[in-house]
């Protein structure tokens, strides 16, 4: 179980979804507040999200931009929507939005614009401001999908696979059935997808945190 108390927890979620978030300018003038907030997080808790807040503070905007849709856009195993990876893009998905919607207004949230209810990012944000009890009850609930990205994304290289360790570690072990899970979505990939995400590789569940 992760030693961290909420308000620590919600500032690694609202970091971890700010810097998953497609780079733009507003990004960019964003990281001294990102910085900022993180400082109030223990240190053990988060050389990650630091690390990761360097990468994007280093790189030009044009060359995140780019790495963002070529690993996010691209790369069907590296998709930031959690049902996808329980339900594919079977009728059932429907019904998986459809309660990230219900859980949303439950905590008196309303989604404007087009996207996703079950996008990380917006799972993350609902948790760091206005229910952390929900929202991490939603991430455990899709935890297989959550550790095939981390998984994926860290076996790429990329520097967002931080995003997701920093999220993994607020998050308890994974158990038994949990493990089994993530090792079924990397050799079968989400339900009805013939050929699989991109056939994965067996995860490293040695190293699938915490």
């Amino acid at each position: 179980m992760s030693t961290l108390d909420p308000e620590a927890t919600a500032v690694v979620y609202l970091v971890a979804s700010r810097t998953l978030d497609y780079p733009d300018p507003r990004l960019v003038s964003d990281l001294p507040l990102l910085r900022a907030a993180l400082s109030t997080v223990p240190a053990a808790h988060r050389g990650e999200l630091d690390a990761l807040l360097d990468h994007l503070g280093s790189v030009p905007l044009v060359t995140l931009a780019a790495d963002y849709v070529a690993t996010f856009d691209l790369r069907r195993r590296c998709c930031l929507y959690l049902s996808y990876y329980a339900h594919g893009d079977t009728r059932k998905r429907g019904m998986a939005l459809l309660a990230f919607k219900q859980t949303f207004r439950r905590g008196k949230v309303e989604l404007l614009g087009n996207e996703l209810p079950d996008h990380l990012c917006v799972v993350l944000e609902f948790a760091a401001t206005a229910h952390l009890q929900q929202g991490r009850r939603l991430l455990l609930e899709h935890r297989a999908g959550l550790e095939m990205l981390r998984i994926a994304l860290r076996d790429s290289g990329s520097p967002y696979a931080l995003a997701l360790t920093a999220v993994s570690q607020t998050l308890p072990p994974l158990a038994g059935d949990e493990r089994d899970a993530v090792a079924r979505l990397a050799a079968e990939g989400p339900p009805g997808e013939d050929v699989g995400i991109e056939p994965f590789a067996p995860p490293d569940l040695a190293g699938a945190r915490p």
